[in-house]
């Protein structure tokens, strides 16, 4: 029987998945749950050692001999710094040391408790990894533990060994163990780098097997993987990608596609299957974010076993919750794998699986073509990219955050740069600034009012020139927040949160020798868009594009209700 402790069983059942075959264990109450788990493991030699510091280095010695992890398990408090001076020996012996400790729950922390120290951190710069494991009460939170313990475990032994800590805060009562089986988890499957010359064969066998695979694209820098890459794997695969990865026409509007594929109000119930045909079996995730939040929770619930194609397999990531491969490819050499990928073996399922998608996808492309949306932020994001798609000349595009990046989601069919790695409003005028002065090529930024003006000082220097271009999107303040379902219930909504104003860009475009264009109608709109994309210029350009946040709303809605 196991302790009815459920990180200490989750922790326990990844161990056993790494090889863990030794444990030397230190006395304590706070720790006796987990102490009992390894004990009751018949794979784990459980070896006791009163003496932390002593105990430290046996772990030491057992993980150089037998080349694989090994845990060292104390209790709570002081217990955990006397293992200090051997985790500094294995982290320059590159020695796999696992440090388990036992600590008191959070919220006793600094209380003047018994043996309650801040432990989550306490062997600092000398393990490569410190992970706190949550006493998990929903399947996130389980979730959460698996992931953690995972991570630990694998920066434990990827590449060169290293020590790794793994602190356990543990409510009372300690001493119940009547849970029968471990829970059935696995540990990730790290492929090392991938050989290109036969790169898709180094991907997982369960890429190989799968029925319904699709391969998601999030942020990546500009060129990484080619426009024609995207496109030929998107005649195969289902490919979701984003303008921030360079994508196909074929790859884009998944958004409004999700959006329809779970919504209460969907028809899609057709002779030969209901919603789930359209969830893939296993997903393959290639670069860093997505901008789109329902296909985050669409691929989320699909539980889809994933692989992440990563060039450094020390810095892993699971934005989906269900990570059981990791693919180490070098970020030269990322195109050619996906590029290898179009050479795989498909069979009829997945066809039908791509042909599915894609004429949906279709559908939606036509669908954001024929859309025409009443004056808006919408309407003249629309009307700039159309214009872009009609000029022959190099043009380098940055969208801000909040409603400027999603509005490129729906329209931008080229590379987008944009400040994803947060996600802040602050910062994209700066970073577009500086950017224009790396480049001969038009630089044009696509900014709302509040991330304009908190950013103004971008514009408060004597290096800009001509080729930098923007449009600020004034709808008076973050109109984004009119979309969240019940905000505008609250007295706080328009002044505090929105943060409604007046603010105009014309003083400042004045004080900085910036040319000013404004537009408060259609036909303004696209006269001044076209201008600043034609008119030569020694200086910075903006064309102040003044919306209603009401009607911006109902633009939105419009589109995602057709």
């Amino acid at each position: 029987m196991y302790s009815n402790k459920e990180n200490v069983n989750i922790l326990t059942s990844l161990l056993l998945e790494y090889g863990v075959s030794d444990a030397v264990v230190c006395p304590g109450s706070r720790n006796a749950p987990i102490v009992h788990n390894l004990s009751v493991c018949e794979a784990i030699r459980c070896r006791p050692i009163t003496d932390e510091r002593s105990a430290a280095f046996y772990a030491l010695g057992l993980a150089i001999a037998t080349k694989r992890p090994t845990v060292v398990c104390v209790t709570s408090g002081s217990a955990l710094l006397n293992v200090m001076p051997a985790v500094a020996e294995a982290a320059y012996q590159h020695v796999p040391l696992v440090v388990i400790s036992a600590d008191r729950p959070l919220q006793w922390i600094d209380q003047l408790d018994g043996q309650t120290i801040p432990q989550s951190d306490a062997l600092g710069r000398f393990v490569r990894k410190a992970v706190q494991l949550p006493e998990p009460h929903n399947d996130e939170e389980r979730w959460l533990c698996r992931r953690l313990v995972n991570e630990a475990m694998h920066l434990a032994t990827c590449r060169l060994g290293a020590p790794v800590h793994i602190n356990v805060p543990i409510s009372e009562p300690l001493f119940e163990f009547n849970i029968e089986q471990l829970p059935q988890l696995s540990r990730f499957n790290n492929i090392k780098r991938a050989v290109i010359k036969d790169a898709s064969m180094d991907m997982p066998e369960a890429f190989h097997e799968a029925k319904r695979p699709m391969i998601v694209i999030g942020q990546l820098a500009h060129s990484t993987v080619s426009h024609e890459t995207i496109r030929s794997l998107s005649e195969k695969y289902v490919v979701m990608s984003e303008p921030l990865s360079n994508p196909s026409y074929m790859t884009i509007h998944f958004d409004e596609a999700i959006r329809y594929i779970v919504s209460d109000n969907s028809s899609i119930n057709d002779d030969e299957d209901d919603k789930t045909a359209y969830y893939p079996d296993y997903v393959v995730y290639v670069g860093d974010t997505l901008v789109s939040k329902p296909a985050r929770h669409f691929l989320r619930n699909t539980k889809a076993p994933s692989c992440l194609i990563t060039p450094d397999a020390a810095d892993i990531h699971d934005p989906l919750m269900t990570l059981t491969d990791i693919v180490e490819c070098d970020t030269d050499s990322i195109n050619a794998l996906l590029a290898s990928l179009c050479e795989a073996t498909d069979n009829d399922e997945q066809c039908r699986f791509h042909d599915r998608w894609q004429s949906f996808l279709d559908a939606c492309a036509a669908h954001a073509d024929a859309y025409t949306p009443e004056y808006s932020q919408m309407a003249t994001v629309k009307y700039f990219e159309e214009q872009l798609a009609d000029l022959d000349i190099d043009i380098c595009v940055h969208y801000a955050n909040s409603s400027a990046v999603r509005l490129a989601c729906i329209y931008a069919q080229h590379y987008v740069w944009c400040n994803r790695g947060v996600n802040g409003i602050e910062g994209s005028l700066s970073t577009a600034a500086g950017f224009s002065l790396a480049t001969p090529d038009m630089t044009i930024c696509v900014i709302g009012d509040l991330s304009f003006f908190y950013d103004q000082n971008a514009l408060w220097n004597s290096n800009l020139r001509g080729n930098l271009r923007i449009i600020l999107l004034n709808n008076r303040g973050g109109g984004i927040f009119r979309q969240l379902p019940g905000l505008s219930d609250s007295p706080a909504a328009d002044d505090l949160v929105m943060a409604s104003h007046e603010n105009t860009a014309q003083g400042i475009c004045t004080q900085n020798d910036i040319g000013y264009l404004s537009a408060k109608n259609m036909d303004e709109m696209q006269i001044g868009v076209v201008t600043l994309l034609t008119r030569e210029s020694e200086r910075p350009m903006l064309l102040e594009v003044f919306t209603d946040s009401n009607d911006d709303v109902k633009a939105l809605e419009k589109y995602f209700k057709l």
